[in-house]
This record gives C-alpha cells, structure tokens and sequence, in this order.
C-alpha cells in the first residue's frame, strides 16, 4: 500500500497528451480546444442601433417634447443586413432597426415609442431630445479585433459555441477524445432489465463509467461484463491493449478467489506500477501500463468505483486533452468528518453557499456499497490521514461533481 499522493506522482509520469483534430462547430460540444480563438473583428463590428426607432443629429431634436414635438425628414431605412447608404443633413433622420448599421451624419437614435411612429410618410415628429451617443452601440465596445476570446484548453460549452459562431468559426481545433474501455468482472452481475435470481445483482457500474467518460470528454468504444473466466478476460484485454488509450475495470483487483484482472493483467505484458493505495473507500486501486495504454484497476463497491474514476480517472483524461486545470477549493465543515488515521478519507457530500462562504457536509451513508449517497451529493469531500475527526468549522478539501450546481 503506498501512499496517495505518491500514487499520483506515478500516474502523472506517464500521462500522454492526445493529438488534435479538426470538427464542425456544430460536433464540437463537450470537446476541449486545442487553439486559442481570437476576435476575427471588433464586436460590434459597426456603430448599430440598440433600439427600433429613428437615427437622427441629436442637434436637430433639442427641445423636442411631447407638447412641442419637432418634425423631421425621413430620408432612409437602415435595417439588419440593408444599411442605409445616405448621409444625413439637417432636418433629416433614417427609419433605424435593431442592429442596424448607424447612417453617416447621425450620432444619436430616437426610439420609436418617442415618436409618432413608423409609416410611409416622408415625416415624422420626434417627441424627445437625444443626446449624441444616445441608444447607439459603439464598434468594438464589447471586443476589439485581435482580442483573445477563448483560452486553448477550455471544455467547450454553448456560451463558446456562440462565441465561435459569432465570430465566424467554422471549424474548431480540437483534442481527440480518447479512447476507452470499460468493463467489470463476476459471474454475479446481471444487465438491468433482467430479473435477479438468488445471489445475482445488477450491473451498475458500467453505466456510471460510460456516463462519466462521455461527460469527461471520452470515448467508450469497448465495454462488457466478463464472467469469471480468464480466457474471456484475456481475449478482451487482448483486444483493448491494442486499440484503446485508457483501460477502465471494475472489480477484479481484490483478493478474492476470482479477481483474475491484475493476473490476467500481468500475463499480457503490462507493468504494474501501484496497487494498493492508502484510501477509503478504494483502497485495491491498481494502475499500470501496457504499449501505450493506462490501466486503472478500480474495486467493484458502487461508492468506491464511482469515488475512485472521479479521484482518479477523470483528471487524467482531462489532462490527456489538455484541459485547463480544474480549481482546486475547500469548504467549511457543517458537521464532523470521520478522518483516518493512515489513509486519505473520501465521502459524497453536499456543498453550499451560507454568508458567502463555502460550506459543506458528508453525506451521513458511508458504506462503500451505498451508492444512494451519490443522489443529494453534489461533491466529493477529502481529508488527509489525521489522529482525530475533523470537527465543525474546519476546513476540508472539496471536488465539486462538473455536472451538479452550488445553491
């Protein structure tokens, strides 16, 4: 049994960075950026009108009100995608839509609703002053050209996605997902959907796996659940270890009398570099190397499988897309954690803002078979080893689940 953080030092040894490809802005969801984006053009690209109504000289409307409404010549239109190719003089104003590009000789936009309106006429009264600069957005006011947009190694999101779009990104530079199997081991697992005979229990973990990859960025391209038998175990890793960058298992890696995987592991070639890990719950952690494929050996409890891919995997598959290091915090406890002497503690739990800190609780299940504390989680709280509990108001090192919100 080593120690965690030792354990980490090995792992990170032998992360790989994944090549880059090119996709469609609109395949590009969940991927992570291989390039910084760069403003094509200042945003906006042109003077336009924020509001529907009329651009005119603020000079010509001095005075104007409701009781002495000033009257004016419309001499254009200026819409999205039609700007108006006038230039005004006095006396003169343009019928100006939302977007639309400011017409020469106008520095001010009157609102329609200060107005007598829209129509076909070649006049209109203006029924309020503006000031010069008035409802008008000005080029560049939220971007200037050659501005950095978006960051190589952000997780792309709708928010870059409209920024990508807006700026007129196509194609986006991206890093390959990996590629990763995933399996779990035991005569007793039986598919969802299935009823259970004595002694049998439903294939749970499989299916947190694949999720947690996709939401990682990753790519499940083998999965099964192995019976206990090794020539079936061999022929799939067989298979993997060829085609795969990440080999993901659950159960196998214990002491049982059937757990064949670390065996099978080493009959094939790959170097094992930890197994055993001072944690809980999780401790059976294996990790090894075989061609160019990481191993992770995770135990078959729910607790500890889902614990053990988001401690263990999932920073490695973000770092091997060269996502951004997620930031790291911590919270204050609202109630006691039950603290190990020798080994890091993990436990789902629950993270909020109080007063305008970040508070938080373990979930009160702890069992490394209670997967239902993973419902109400929205984090997972982590201590180093200590000689006592971690009492109320102190401070404990908090991994917030990507896909779950602070309230």
């Amino acid at each position: 049994m080593i120690p965690l953080q030792k354990a980490k030092s090995i792992i990170q040894k032998h992360i790989f960075i994944l090549e880059t490809e090119s996709v469609s802005l609109s395949d590009a969801g969940n991927r992570v950026l291989a390039e910084d984006i760069i403003a094509t053009f200042p945003s906006p690209k042109f003077d336009n009108s924020a509001m529907d109504g009329f651009a005119v000289r603020s000079a010509d409307t001095e005075g104007a009100s409701p009781d002495n409404p000033i009257t004016l010549k419309v001499v254009s239109i200026s819409s999205a995608g039609s700007p108006s190719d006038v230039d005004l003089q006095s006396g003169e104003c343009s019928q100006c839509m939302t977007g639309a590009k400011i017409p020469v000789g106008a520095d001010a936009i009157i609102m329609v609703e200060d107005s007598s309106g829209f129509s076909d006429s070649d006049s209109v009264q203006v029924m309020s002053e503006a000031s010069a600069g008035k409802h008008i957005r000005r080029m560049g006011e939220e971007i200037a050209e050659d501005e950095l947009l978006i960051q190589k190694g952000t997780r792309i999101t709708p928010g870059e996605i409209g920024t990508c779009a807006t700026f007129g990104y196509g194609k986006l530079s991206v890093a390959k997902k990996p590629k990763i199997a995933i399996f779990g081991t035991g005569d007793e697992l039986i598919e969802p959907g299935n009823e259970l005979k004595p002694g049998e229990i439903y294939n749970s973990n499989l299916y947190v796996f694949a999720e947690l990859v996709e939401k990682a960025g990753g790519e499940v391209v083998m999965q099964n659940v192995i019976k206990d038998n090794k020539d079936s175990l061999r022929a799939f890793l067989s298979e993997a270890l060829e085609t795969c960058d990440v080999i993901i298992s659950s159960g196998g890696v214990s002491m049982g009398r059937y757990d064949y995987v670390r065996a099978v592991f080493m009959e094939l070639g790959v170097t094992e570099h930890f197994w055993k890990v001072a944690q809980k719950p999780g401790k059976p952690l294996f990790f090894g190397t075989g061609n160019s494929t990481l191993i992770f050996g995770l135990p078959g409890n729910p607790v500890s499988a889902f614990i053990g891919f988001m401690e263990w995997v999932w920073p490695v598959l973000e770092t091997m897309t060269g996502k951004k290091e997620s930031k790291k915090v911590t919270g204050i406890l609202k109630k006691s954690f039950p603290r190990e002497k020798v080994k890091y503690r993990f436990l789902f739990g629950n993270a909020w803002i109080e007063d305008g800190e970040l508070v938080c609780q373990a979930s009160t299940k702890v069992g490394s078979h209670m997967l239902s504390s993973s419902l109400e989680a929205n984090c997972i709280l982590s201590s180093e080893p200590g000689e006592s509990i971690l009492t109320v108001s102190e401070n404990i090192n908090v991994n917030l689940l990507p896909w779950k919100t602070i309230e």
